[in-house]
């Protein structure tokens, strides 16, 4: 279940869940609480799974109904359950969005393959770092 978490970042959890989404050292953490702080239409979610924080989603939409995920992450003793899944599921439900996309590196992407996302090269956004963007349209009756 998807629950708004964006006022408790100074919670460990929350932070170590970012942590996953995001180069793991501190600086990198706190520049990703600022993000979500700085900016109203920012959001952040938690994914609980029987009362345990286990994920997290952050995004945010635009007025033609694009939702951007900027940070996903799912606990990595949890991976492989479809948390993740279940999360981009839970976010189609809650925010009805035409579009999804998410900028993802190697790693990711094959995950945002396997749920559907269409994927471009980006190329070489950074130095020997291939970056893509994932697309999800989303189908009339996911909306309604």
């Amino acid at each position: 279940m998807l629950k708004h978490i964006k006022s408790h970042t100074d919670q460990e959890k929350v932070r170590e869940l970012l942590g996953y989404a995001v180069f793991p050292d501190p600086e990198s953490v706190e520049e990703a609480v600022r993000f979500y702080g700085q900016a109203p239409e920012r959001e952040l979610y938690g994914y609980e799974s029987e009362g345990d924080l286990i994920g997290l989603v952050g995004f945010s939409a635009d007025a033609e109904g694009t939702l951007t995920i900027h940070h996903l992450a799912v606990h990595p003793e949890c991976r492989g359950a479809g948390y993740g899944r279940g999360q981009i599921l839970e976010l189609i439900q809650l925010k009805k969005p035409r579009e999804i996309v998410a900028e993802t590196d190697e790693d990711a992407v094959d995950f945002y393959r396997s749920i559907g996302f269409t994927v471009s090269s980006l190329g070489e956004k950074y130095p020997g770092t291939e970056r893509f963007v994932c697309r999800y349209e989303a189908e009339p009756e996911e909306q309604e």
